[in-house]
């Protein structure tokens, strides 16, 4: 059985190898094994209330309760730009006219930018390769939108995502080379690493602050502005059929975009509904296609906990669990738990009886 649940301490060497194969250029997740020692140690601290709410930070993980590992993480900031500035380049254009020579140049341009400043970020999106398929990526995705759900009061009322932008194999970024390494005297991979450990001030303090006219860089550079590197295609494909949106914003590092969604209006939370647990007596076949299942929360802040079931377990005022699945949810019969289709095809059957 997969089972969401909070990042553990145990945890730590199975995330430390995910982030090594990950490669270059997933900041949040460098292979950096004290960094992620700090991230499950402030994740711990956030779903036991240790910390001011604002600070927050939300990490699950996908745990094979069968092989006893976690195999995916994802993730939810409460807040960014609170402690250390957080900085993103705004496309836009500038426009130069003259009516005596009868010319009129738009010029597009990027904007050193703090507009995300104090809104919840979706992060750390990381499955493991022998986990691909199947549906395991849209609930280590998805079940972040029932947590934001769940406990509004947390978060802010819009939501984003930076996506990661083009690099190579050696971790190479085109708009770095062309842009970045201008300003800073250190390779893409280390400077993103630094970002990753929370170190920003260099970025303040060697930033271009004036706009950045894209005609002037190279092609390569200005082909990658907005684009998502090929690993985190699907990663966007997932937030986009949630009703994410490209805001305009591009990661200042890689280009990568930035999509952003009101809470309320994301898939997930809108098809979600409430039922409660009736513990089966007869034997519930879960072995169905992704196609044919719902997820299924516990609703609990501290103990969050997700799987799912076959849709047609749902019934008008209760959803019917096996034993096992109650026991890996942490619930009892009677319990209240939220439900929410794990694909589009599922969304049929939930909204029959919601």
């Amino acid at each position: 059985m997969l089972v969401i649940r909070p990042l553990q301490e145990t945890d730590l060497e199975d995330l430390y190898a995910m982030a090594q194969k990950a490669g270059k250029g997933l900041t949040t997740l460098p292979a950096d094994r004290g960094l992620l020692q700090r991230k499950i140690a402030h994740a711990q601290q956030t779903f036991n209330q240790r910390c001011a709410p604002e600070a927050g930070l939300y990490l699950f993980a996908l745990e094979d309760t069968e092989a006893g590992k976690a195999v995916g993480i994802s993730g939810i900031q409460a807040r960014v730009g609170l402690d250390e500035v957080f900085y993103n380049y705004r496309l836009s254009v500038t426009v130069n006219a003259s009516k005596e020579l009868g010319v009129h140049v738009r010029t597009p341009t990027l904007h050193l930018s703090n507009d995300m400043t104090d809104t919840s970020e979706i992060c750390s999106l990381l499955l493991s390769d022998d986990y691909h398929g199947g549906g395991n990526g849209l609930l280590l995705s998805r079940c972040r939108f029932m947590y934001l759900d769940e406990f509004r009061k947390h978060f802010s009322e819009k939501v984003f995502a930076e996506m990661r932008g083009v690099s190579d194999e050696q971790g190479l970024s085109p708009l770095w080379d062309a842009l970045g390494s201008k300003f800073f005297d250190m390779e893409f991979t280390q400077a993103d690493m630094l970002s990753g450990l929370g170190n920003k001030s260099f970025i303040a303090e060697l930033m271009p602050k004036y706009p950045i006219y894209l005609p002037m860089l190279p092609d390569s550079a200005r082909a990658v502005i907005g684009r998502v590197h090929g690993n985190t295609a699907p990663a966007l494909k997932m937030l986009q059929a949630e009703g994410f949106n490209f805001n305009g914003m591009v990661d200042i590092f890689d280009g990568g975009p930035v999509v952003e969604a009101f809470v309320n209006t994301i898939r997930t939370v809108r098809d979600s509904i409430n039922r409660h647990a009736m513990i089966a007596k007869k034997p519930i076949n879960l072995d169905v296609p992704a196609s044919e299942r719902v997820m299924v929360s516990n609703r609990s802040f501290r103990n969050f906990r997700v799987t799912t079931v076959p849709a047609s377990c749902i019934s008008t005022d209760t959803v019917s669990l096996p034993p096992a699945v109650a026991e890996a949810l942490q619930i009892e019969s009677g319990d209240p738990v939220r439900l929410a289709p794990l694909k589009e095809k599922t969304k049929a059957a939930v909204h029959a009886l919601g």
